[in-house]
């Protein structure tokens, strides 16, 4: 039987934008302490156009939620707006390491995550990523992991985060599609070659189940990578 094939309308980044606004006005709370920490990453310069969208947001929230993460580590801090996402799925007792770089942007996220009452469930740690991962240890294991930095460590970040998280955990990975540049044979940069990377060290690897899932929002086409440990 022949398989008919409706007709496909081309969409644009605007009709991706205008289904997220949609959807996030049913689905998400006008949150005015997530309004505020956005204001003031932008009011102290930092480019809140790369933090995530609110709607993925809520999904890591959602994500660590459904698994009842008590441990949470996050590489890339920012303004702290992923980590206040983040935090909020942690019961009393519940920490959320988050890692980052930049003195300035770890001082917003502290600012940002003190706005939203969450200080005391979030330690923001100062310096190169790849160091204090380095000086982590796996106990007590952390349940959830995410990862949203440079994306040419993003296959060094990766194994860390398979040492440092439970079985059955969580390892998630943003930007994993780049607007489709991965894919594109003829394209190349820094963070393309890290995706790709972490892509390659992901083959047969016996330690983790995972899958890729593409998203479109108003930021453009993208994905990322969801992975339990084995």
């Amino acid at each position: 039987m022949p398989v008919i094939v409706p007709n496909v309308i081309p969409t644009t980044i605007e009709n991706w934008a205008a289904s997220a606004e949609l959807s996030n006005s049913y689905l998400l709370d006008d949150d005015v302490d997530l309004q505020a920490a956005a204001r003031n990453t932008e009011e102290k310069g930092l480019p809140f156009e790369i933090a995530v969208p609110a709607e993925h947001g809520k999904l890591l929230q959602l994500l660590a939620t459904s698994i009842g993460a008590r441990r949470i580590l996050e590489v890339g801090t920012l303004g702290g707006y992923s980590a206040i996402w983040l935090a909020r799925a942690l019961p009393d007792g519940g920490e959320l390491i988050t890692l980052e770089v930049n003195p300035k942007h770890a001082e917003v996220a502290r600012e940002n995550v003190a706005i939203a009452h969450l200080e005391h469930k979030v330690k923001i740690i100062v310096g190169p990523a790849i160091e204090t991962l380095e000086t982590l240890a796996p106990e007590p294991p952390f349940d959830f992991i995410f990862i949203d930095a440079d994306k040419a460590n993003n296959t060094t970040y990766f194994t860390h985060a398979k040492r440092l998280v439970r079985t059955g955990g969580t390892i998630f990975v943003d930007n994993m599609y780049l607007v489709g540049l991965v894919a594109n044979e003829e394209y190349t940069d820094d963070n393309v070659v890290g995706v790709r990377a972490l892509l390659h060290a992901l083959k047969n690897d016996p330690e983790v189940d995972c899958t890729t899932v593409g998203t479109a929002c108003y930021k453009g086409f993208d994905g990322f990578l969801y992975a339990i440990k084995k």
